[in-house]
């Protein structure tokens, strides 16, 4: 059977794939699991310069997922570009390289950097705040998003996917929006933004008060959101949020996904993503398809 997707051009072994800010650059999963059978690694974002993060506590535990306020921590594109990209390279997977930035030119500089290097596509997260317009979030206007999606192809080599964030009003407006700025691709969901409260410190659970939540308990949420954005657009679309299992991830493919990816459960379960990959090649073989694409948006 065959489990090969495209996306932009890109082909991929299998369309399971590591959600950005849960796997690194793959260097702690890689004396945990084989990287060689994963479709793609998606790496943590990368800015132009080192960002140290939001102040701890950064992460807390919830009913059915985590919140977490890392703040896009990284090193910075010098650091990535000379230790990661090696390390990757080693391994017969696809890279893909989140970017993140606070204004259109830093998104522009690290994908005019990233260009002559060996990685296969860009996945840029819009759900950072844009410092110009007063910290909403790129990712929460259709302007923006048409218009950082527009500068970007200026400067990319690379097909860029652009990660779009659930707390907007209409899905499938924003995923229109990433198409007219000339998107290759678009992955979805980013985290939600809930809150925590400690009721015996009678204080919030994270430094920076509210945090991205993720894991099973957004689900529902994100399949409905790949559904609806796989038909307002004609775009590849990555589907993640909460996906635990093969059969989640199955669920986004029905819904319309071209690819998916794994993320929180990263964390409790370090090899999710081999379960995922073996879990659809069983479900291919049970119900008699001989080419993962034909389960695709057939809901």
């Amino acid at each position: 059977m065959n489990t090969k997707v495209t996306i932009a051009g890109v082909e991929f072994k299998n369309p399971v794939m590591t959600a950005s800010g849960t796997f690194g650059s793959g260097q702690e999963y890689g004396e945990l699991i084989d990287l060689n059978r994963l479709g793609a690694v998606v790496t943590k974002g990368v800015s132009k310069e080192p960002w140290q993060g939001n102040p701890t506590p950064r992460i807390a535990e919830t009913y059915g997922g985590m919140l977490n306020a890392i703040g896009l921590q990284n090193p910075g594109v010098d650091v990535f570009v000379k230790r990661d990209i090696p390390f990757l390279k080693k391994y017969n997977t696809r890279i893909i390289v989140n970017v993140c930035g606070k204004s259109e030119s830093d998104y522009c500089e690290v994908v005019e950097r990233l260009s002559g290097e060996p990685v296969d596509m860009l996945e840029i997260n819009i759900s950072c705040p844009n410092v110009k317009e007063g910290g909403i979030a790129f990712g929460q206007n259709t302007k923006a998003v048409e218009s950082i999606t527009k500068a970007i192809k200026r400067y990319a080599k690379q097909p860029v996917i652009m990660k779009l964030s659930p707390n907007v009003t209409s899905i499938a407006d924003m995923a229109r929006a990433a198409e007219a700025g000339g998107a290759d691709a678009i992955s979805l969901i980013n985290t939600l933004t809930g809150m925590k409260i400690d009721i015996h410190k009678r204080n919030f659970a994270l430094a920076n008060r509210t945090g991205g939540l993720s894991g099973p308990a957004v689900k529902p949420v994100a399949v409905h959101m790949v559904y609806q954005a796989s038909h307002a657009v004609g775009l590849p679309v990555i589907g993640m949020g909460g996906i635990a299992s093969w059969e989640d991830a199955i669920e986004f493919m029905l819904a319309g996904a071209t690819a998916v990816s794994v993320g929180t459960a990263n964390f409790y379960q370090p090899d999710t993503t081999i379960q995922v990959v073996e879990g659809i090649e069983r479900y291919l073989e049970k119900y008699g398809y001989k080419d993962v694409k034909e389960i695709i948006g057939i809901v």
